[in-house]
């Protein structure tokens, strides 16, 4: 059983984060890159040089190190998805020990439950935000996504699985909670980037991470059905 877990997720993982990389690559890293343009305009001429104590130059380098445009941004992005993907792959494989898909097309509505619990109610209120936009406390909205996760997870399992109605209506009740408690956000909402920009960076990413989960779900149930139980 363990053996089949493991090989699920990490065949699933690998071709979900190859997708993953892929369609970030070629629509949502433009996007950020356009967007850093404006965070990081081009530096004015210097009118002066500065100079230490001895009279001699020398420059400090205070940002820290960040892959550079090209195959390092790639093969981390690559790095980064992988590690996700197998992660949410052997949680998908988990569960279908407990239920295991009747078809591999039973996938399709495990990684659209996956998208969204981990992507779409998480975005609601809180959705993906480009370089120099302002945002709120880090702890603050790491525990509201946290919360936002589990209580849908918690609200789609009862609806989905509970015989009870009034168990399905407090799974109705949990999607709702987080949204009227409210992420936390920022004193003022302003960013660097134009609306526009903004705009086709959160279609890109929901329809991105859409992809992704929808093909991480086929992907882990057809490999599940196919390894020996």
């Amino acid at each position: 059983m363990i053996k089949r877990i493991a090989r699920t997720a990490g065949f699933t993982g690998l071709l979900a984060a190859l997708l993953l990389t892929l369609l970030q690559s070629f629509w949502v890293a433009p996007l950020i890159l356009q967007a850093e343009t404006y965070e990081n305009p081009a530096p004015a001429a210097q009118t002066h040089e500065h100079a230490d104590a001895a009279g001699e130059g020398h420059h400090h380098d205070a940002e820290a190190w960040s892959p550079e445009d090209g195959w390092q941004r790639v093969l981390s992005t690559t790095g980064g998805n992988l590690v996700v993907a197998v992660g949410f792959a052997l949680i998908l494989a988990a569960l279908y020990t407990l239920r295991a898909p009747g078809r591999t097309a039973t996938g399709a509505a495990w990684g659209l439950a996956g998208f969204a619990v981990f992507c779409l109610a998480p975005t609601l209120g809180l959705p993906p935000e480009l370089p120099g936009t302002a945002a709120a406390d880090l702890a603050q909205r790491q525990l509201w996504w946290v919360g936002a996760a589990a209580a849908t997870a918690a609200g789609l399992a009862l609806i989905v699985f509970a015989h009870n109605w009034l168990l399905k209506a407090l799974g109705v009740a949990l999607l709702v909670v987080p949204h009227v408690i409210g992420a936390p956000q920022p004193e003022v909402h302003e960013s660097l980037a134009p609306q526009a920009l903004e705009a086709q960076f959160k279609v890109a990413s929901l329809l991105t991470n859409a992809a992704f989960w929808l093909a991480l779900g086929l992907l882990s149930a057809w490999l599940y059905r196919r390894q020996p139980a």
